[in-house]
């Protein structure tokens, strides 16, 4: 089958990310605070990561997300949960008007299915939105040769296809240094998450890299805000043992000491934190929902309203549960 080159907007963006259970080091779990940067960085997400892309879009016109439109394409969609966030309006340079759609999911393992989702997806906002869609991926997998691009079928003379660029952040390996020195906090974003995979049975190896980065996150001049998300985004990915985390906080303390920056101060702690319980709590919803659509089929609306109203222990609770159960009600057997 041949494949057709080159992609118009709107855009679909996956990020996935690879939540490893390790001993050492409390289990990595990325989701909301990703999102967060990705939202207030978008142009520089792009240019990073995209950047011929980047280049088609008219940036002074400035861009606008859609989150209301977002959850009608979600609802419409019968595929389960997904981690489906914005719309994003932006202008190419040619003046035109045209839907960016960013999904982002949080994606571990090789998966067989990724590039039919891909496709399932973009033709579900064609579909919706009547304007063509452009699909780009960010994968953070394990699998070094694992980087899907396409997906089609040809049946009776009928040809259906889709190609999208794919960007794979194992690609980035090799220049870690490099990426530390970039003024980009995509940059920044993606070397955290290689010093993290290079660190995940080193609590000690992983606490001098995570302190670099703050460091070096300290020394771009940015903006409060963004130095926030980004230290959000940072902490979210480079969990340490309490004790560790305890003294890397001190280091903080003395970081903005010298450079007379009180950003991440206790309040912000103490919400990073919170967020953290948060993105956990989010993510075993939406695990236990996939979990629970696969072995029971499609949930009712009160089903999930009880997933999203659960506390972390019963959520734990009823996964374990889900191994064992006959039935849906039993899974919430406590």
């Amino acid at each position: 089958m041949g494949w057709k080159k080159g992609f118009g907007w709107p855009t679909t963006i996956f990020c996935c990310y690879d939540p490893d259970a390790v001993t050492q080091l409390p289990a990595d779990d990325y989701d909301s605070p990703w999102k967060d940067v990705l939202e207030n960085a978008f142009p520089e997400f792009m240019v990073f990561y995209f950047p011929q892309a980047h280049a088609q879009i008219d940036w002074d016109q400035g861009h606008e997300f859609k989150p209301t439109e977002l959850r009608q394409v979600v609802r419409d969609a019968e595929l389960g949960k997904r981690f489906a966030d914005t719309l994003v309006q932006v202008t190419l340079q040619d003046g035109q008007r045209r839907w960016i759609y960013i999904h982002i999911e949080i994606q571990g393992q090789r998966d067989s299915d990724f590039a039919h989702r891909m496709f399932t997806y973009n033709y579900r906002l064609y579909d919706r939105f009547a304007t063509p869609i452009a699909s780009l991926a960010v994968l953070a997998d394990e699998s070094e040769g694992w980087k899907p691009d396409h997906y089609g079928f040809e049946v009776l003379g009928c040809r259906h296809s889709l190609e999208f660029p794919v960007v794979k952040l194992l690609d980035y390996a090799e220049r870690v240094d490099q990426l530390e020195n970039d003024h980009n906090p995509f940059a920044l974003v993606t070397a955290a998450h290689l010093r993290n995979r290079q660190t995940k049975h080193d609590p000690e190896a992983r606490y001098q890299a995570k302190r670099t980065l703050v460091r070096l996150l300290y020394r771009q001049g940015w903006e409060r805000q963004r130095i926030l998300d980004l230290f959000a985004v940072l902490d979210w990915m480079m969990r340490l043992p309490e004790g560790l985390e305890d003294k890397l906080w001190q280091d903080i303390e003395q970081i903005e000491g010298e450079r007379k920056m009180p950003y991440v101060t206790s309040v912000e702690r103490r919400a990073t934190e919170r967020g953290i319980q948060k993105g956990i709590q989010q993510g075993e919803e939406q695990v236990l929902e996939r979990l629970l659509t696969r072995r029971f089929g499609p949930l009712s609306e009160a089903t999930r309203q009880r997933l999203k109203n659960a506390t972390l222990e019963q959520l734990e609770r009823w996964t374990d549960n889900i191994l064992d159960a006959a039935t849906l009600e039993k899974v919430f057997q406590d």
